[in-house]
């Protein structure tokens, strides 16, 4: 594409140079610059992209976006001066892949948790329909048989179109996609044109990065107020949780066709009319516009109950049949790292889970509880350079809801370990006496193994906080480290 296609709805500031320059390729990393490039400096927390641009060049880039001209005023290259780089990024990578997004459908799931789960739900309805479906998300990016990691919840912009370019001309007709608050503040989806937005709770996490909880809502909101309202789409649809005070707030500001669902909120467009919970999983008669739904589903715990209820009122919303939906939620037995069973022949369960915020904490030891006849055992730690005030929130739940608490390290990052578990002990200090054993035990591993040795016949050992996760960062490294790996191990020795 030439220069001036590229720049298409971008704000541009000043230009210089020639528009009709030839573009092969763009990236935002000089590393990646190859010839006949667009380079976009973006500024990042820990770096900032103008400082790379005499990189980007020396590669053979043949255009810049840049937000400061004085850095390239005496090149002789073609640059566009932008106020902000991340936005201009978004509209040049949707001109680039040609608007892949435009032509299939999308649904952008946020929310503190059960954004993963809600994905894995709807790919399973759609692969019913035998409507080739494409996922992205915190775990990977996938569609038929190909399967990218992900690095980050929602890629940046320029990867996200590539991504669903890819998608698009494999034949896939339906994604479910991840929305992060970060996505959302940095503007990776802003020219994603949704057909749908789920909204599924807002609680304590990331506190670090946005001031306070209504700043956290606000940005969210936003998907809803501002991104799903640029889509294109004819028929756009709110998926609201208005068990969640959040989402009943959102309900009166968001666009396009509301669905609002609840567990059992009968003025709910999507809700249970009748549901049992129990250690072999979900049953529940759900109504929703289109008729009763009958669930039946091996995950369990309410908030999975809350899960399904988004993925049902999502789809039936984008024109599922209710039988696609009953057979496409029957169809999926678990997630990873959603807790994800560690299967063993002693005579107890040993559950791994993502569960990093206090109220993801608090749901998954309420939905293992009652499938413990015995002691419930936790073993969980908190991330470093994270938001810290959850901490002692964390400690405190997992004080009150376990029978043996163990606390350990998860990803400390650049923060020491022993001031993390600090921060933890502070809210299991707060709760009065009760003579249930608590350990501290820095060492994840020997944690873990302490917790599966502890157990007995009928008990349950929750690992909690990693899930998924196949590493632990210590420091700025990644270190193998996967919680399913080591608690394997463990149960070979006993």
């Amino acid at each position: 594409m030439i220069f001036r296609e590229l720049l298409n709805g971008v704000d541009v500031v000043n230009f210089k140079g020639d528009e009709g320059v030839e573009i092969s390729g763009v990236s935002f990393d000089s590393n990646k610059v190859k010839e006949g490039y667009l380079f976009v400096a973006l500024r990042g927390e820990n770096a900032d992209g103008h400082n790379y641009i005499e990189s980007a060049l020396n590669n053979g880039a043949s255009a810049l976006i840049v937000e400061k001209l004085n850095d390239v005023s005496s090149k002789e290259i073609s640059v566009a001066q932008v106020n902000d780089s991340r936005a201009a990024l978004a509209v040049v990578s949707a001109n680039f892949f040609g608007h892949p997004t435009k032509e299939l459908t999308l649904v952008g799931i946020t929310g503190t948790n059960g954004k993963t789960t809600i994905t894995y739900l709807l790919e399973s309805i759609w692969d019913h329909e035998q409507n080739k479906s494409g996922v992205i998300g915190t775990i990977d990016s996938r569609y038929a048989n190909n399967i990218k990691e992900s690095a980050m919840t929602t890629p940046e912009s320029l990867q996200l179109m590539g991504i669903i370019k890819e998608m698009k001309d494999s034949g896939v007709e339906a994604v479910a996609m991840e929305v992060s608050s970060h996505a959302l503040d940095k503007q990776r989806v802003k020219e994603c044109h949704f057909d749908a937005a789920v909204f599924t709770n807002l609680t304590q996490d990331h506190l670090d990065y946005h001031s306070s909880m209504e700043s956290y809502f606000e940005v969210k909101k936003r998907l809803f107020t501002e991104y799903l309202a640029q889509s294109d789409k004819k028929d756009k649809y709110s998926i609201i949780n208005i068990d969640d005070p959040y989402g009943a707030r959102l309900l009166d500001d968001t666009v396009g066709e509301k669905v609002s669902y609840s567990i059992n909120n009968s003025t709910a467009a999507v809700y249970a009319k009748a549901s049992k919970i129990t250690e072999n999983g979900i049953e529940a008669m759900i109504n929703t516009p289109g008729g009763d739904v009958r669930i039946r589903s091996t995950l369990f715990g309410e908030h999975n109950l809350s899960n399904i209820l988004a993925a049902v009122a999502a789809a039936i919303s984008l024109g599922s049949s209710v039988e696609s939906i009953e057979k496409g939620l029957s169809n999926i037995s678990s997630v990873p790292g959603r807790l994800e069973a560690v299967p063993n022949e002693l005579g107890f369960k040993v559950l791994v889970d993502y569960a990093h915020t206090p109220d993801a904490l608090k749901n998954v030891l309420l939905a293992a509880r009652p499938l413990t006849e015995g002691n419930l055992i936790l073993v969980f730690g908190c991330g470093g350079d994270r938001d810290n005030a959850k901490r002692l929130l964390m400690g405190k739940i997992g004080k009150e809801l376990s029978d043996i608490l163990i606390i350990t390290s998860d990803n400390p990052r650049t923060e020491d370990p022993e001031i993390i578990l600090d921060h933890i002990e502070k809210g299991v200090y707060e709760v009065p006496e009760d003579k249930k054993p608590y350990h501290r035990v820095v060492d994840r591993t020997v944690a873990i193994e302490q917790a599966i040795k502890a157990a007995k016949k009928n008990d349950t050992v929750l690992i909690a906080g990693k899930g998924h996760e196949d590493y632990q960062i210590i420091g700025t490294t990644k270190h193998p480290f996967d919680d399913r790996e080591i608690a394997r191990e463990a149960l070979k020795e006993l």
